[in-house]
């Protein structure tokens, strides 16, 4: 029996296992789709149709509701309703461009507004800034999941929507680092029982977010001076920002703040602008000669570019001029190449002497050449052999001689 688009939803959001915040955004979505087509079997709906109906969804929503509607037809491929998936074949879906994050610049403007909003809630937005916690989460924490010797907040649950939800299993329980900033807030607020909530609303409960932006978050920004305003969900980005300042891991900073690699990347890694040069200085004072091996080199340091640097030592020696000369040998330095053999003084000398020699004047000279008499009146050998040769001979003439 062919299935409308309104039966096919009805089925799938009663066996979709999900969150019921999830569950009602979903509906909502789908119901811009339902209004349109829900009366039509599925075998009638067409990419051409769907793509126009894409265009008459406002901009904030759209990419969501056609994601939302390629996700029911998927699901009816599977269950052989459908062939292809009308929503998806000849329909382009492009994301829409985000809104642009804007964190605080500085812990000024976040003490500016804190003093502000006074004693009730600057400590809540600085300790916010100083942990990364979602608005949900921080609104949820109550006095025994902070440990203050530890320096830890622990993640427990959020409060959303009016409903409080709790981490599935104990080990989804996120551990928050405590920095100064925010343990001096933790000082500011009255003392509280394990079970009382940390930032509680002015009457008790959970904290009312609409409220608290439009009577006291906003205000205190225009008396701050911080223009353009910012959202309370900046207070987060505004962790993000500093933590990949202060070069802090994406990695350890994916689990702080209980978000992907991924998403920490795209929507955070662009707001550290000195991020990269934090790196450069991290990756130069790791490759920095030391000054041992700077002395050893004479003075002169080596690059990955090929350049030499001079260095200024500071380290005063009192070796003599001919030790100093020893020193500085290439020889005597096992971190530096000897010198070309027709650069050496000593090679320089000897191709002087016999530079303009021919090589049969050479020959002659050797021949009729006397040989020299040591002490022991043993033969040697002309003065034109080389030294080890002329030793090893002479010890040869002299066993022949006994």
């Amino acid at each position: 029996m062919p299935v409308t688009l309104a039966e096919l939803v009805e089925q799938y959001l009663a066996q979709h296992d999900a969150a019921p915040v999830t569950l009602e955004k979903l509906q909502w979505l789908l119901a811009k789709a339902v209004a349109a087509f829900g009366d039509r079997r599925l075998g009638e709906l067409r990419s051409l149709e769907i793509a126009a109906w894409r265009m008459t969804i406002p901009p904030g929503y759209r990419f969501e509701a056609t994601q939302a509607l390629r996700q029911v037809l998927a699901r009816a491929v599977v269950w052989g309703m459908l062939d292809v998936n009308p929503a998806k074949q000849g329909v382009e879906n492009p994301q829409r461009r985000r809104t642009e994050k804007r964190p605080f610049e500085s812990w000024t403007d976040l003490e500016a507004v804190a003093e502000r909003l006074g004693p009730r809630f600057g400590p809540m937005v600085l300790f916010a800034a100083a942990t990364g916690l979602r608005p949900g989460e921080w609104i949820a924490l109550e006095y025994r999941d902070i440990d203050r010797e530890a320096r830890v907040a622990y993640v427990r649950r959020a409060f959303s929507k009016g409903s409080l939800k709790c981490t599935k299993t104990e080990a989804s329980v996120r551990a928050v680092p405590l920095q100064a900033i925010a343990l001096d807030a933790l000082e500011r607020l009255p003392s509280g029982t394990a079970g009382e909530l940390l930032f509680p609303a002015l009457n008790g409960g959970y904290l009312d977010l609409h409220n608290f932006r439009n009577r006291n978050w906003r205000p205190a920004q225009g008396a701050a001076g911080i223009e353009p305003p910012r959202r309370i969900s900046d207070l987060r980005h505004t962790f993000a920002t500093f933590a990949l300042r202060a070069g802090i891991s994406t990695f350890d900073l994916s689990r702080y703040m209980g978000a992907s690699l991924t998403m920490i990347d795209r929507h955070y890694g662009h707001l550290a602008r000195d991020g990269r040069e934090h790196a450069i200085r991290l990756l130069d004072t790791l490759n920095a000669p030391s000054e041992e091996t700077i002395l050893r080199r004479g003075g002169r340091s080596w690059t990955l570019g090929g350049r030499r640097k001079h260095h200024s030592s500071s380290i005063e020696t009192t070796e003599s001029p001919s030790e100093q000369e020893i020193s500085r040998s290439p020889l005597t330095d096992s971190n530096r190449r000897p010198p070309p053999y027709h650069l050496r003084r000593d090679t320089r000398a000897r191709a002087g002497r016999r530079g303009h020699e021919s090589p049969a004047s050479r020959r002659t000279l050797m021949a009729t050449s006397d040989p020299r008499v040591d002490g022991r009146g043993r033969a040697g050998v002309p003065s034109t052999f080389p030294r080890k040769v002329s030793h090893r001979l002479a010890i040869q003439q002299g066993r022949k001689q006994v």
